[in-house]
């Protein structure tokens, strides 16, 4: 599976991002609020964070493979999540991501029903679903995705994401979790491994 690609933008569509890796041209799906962040971008070169899948009818014989891009791991690995959920799926997913994970893990962390019911193809019954399933699940892409993180990007985020799972193992609750990496992270100093990061949390914490 192809988990990430580097490309010069060629254009873009409503749905989906056309790059140009070597001699090819690749159409990759992307959700509205990625398609926004690589509006500027058009004649540069980006990276996508990527998912595969097949689209069609088995039955029928026709199988047509789809890739989707994501501008950073965590906002891939909020997508397969979401998917998860009974009644959403990858092509319903893809339509109902209009604004930040950031955004929407937030709502969803916040049981805001209402709110997750007017994402395009999500009506109260899929959104109270969607709060069932992944309500426990939200907190660490609230905390992480849109953040003003220290320069690095994504590997700062894979970085935190790494420490919010062991703060919550060691026993911290995730309320307390998100707090103590907020403080960290505020600081705007750049972490080198998560042995760094643990310790400004507990250095913090022990102050």
């Amino acid at each position: 599976m192809i988990t990430k690609v580097t490309g010069r933008v060629v254009s873009l569509s409503p749905d989906f991002c056309t790059l140009a890796i070597g001699p090819y041209e690749r159409q990759v799906l992307v959700p509205e609020f990625a398609r926004r962040s690589l509006q500027g971008k058009v004649g540069q070169e980006v990276e996508l964070h990527t998912i595969e899948y097949l689209e069609g009818n088995p039955m029928q014989g026709r199988m047509t493979p789809r890739m989707i891009g994501f501008l950073n791991p965590v906002e891939r690995e909020f997508f397969e999540m979401f998917c998860q959920v009974d009644g959403v799926g990858v092509k319903k997913a893809l339509r109902a991501m209009v604004r930040p994970v950031a955004e929407l893990a937030g709502e969803i962390e916040e049981q805001d029903v209402k709110g997750l019911s007017t994402l395009p193809g999500i009506g109260p019954a899929t959104a109270e679903r969607v709060v069932a399933k992944l309500r426990r699940k939200a907190a660490k892409f609230a905390l992480l995705v849109g953040r003003d993180l220290p320069a690095g990007g994504d590997i700062e985020q894979d970085l935190v994401a790494e420490v919010f799972e062991i703060l919550r193992t060691l026993g911290h609750s995730e309320p307390d979790a998100k707090r103590l990496l907020d403080e960290a992270v505020s600081r705007k100093k750049k972490y080198k491994d998560v042995e760094a990061l643990l310790h400004a949390v507990y250095e913090q914490r022990n102050g």
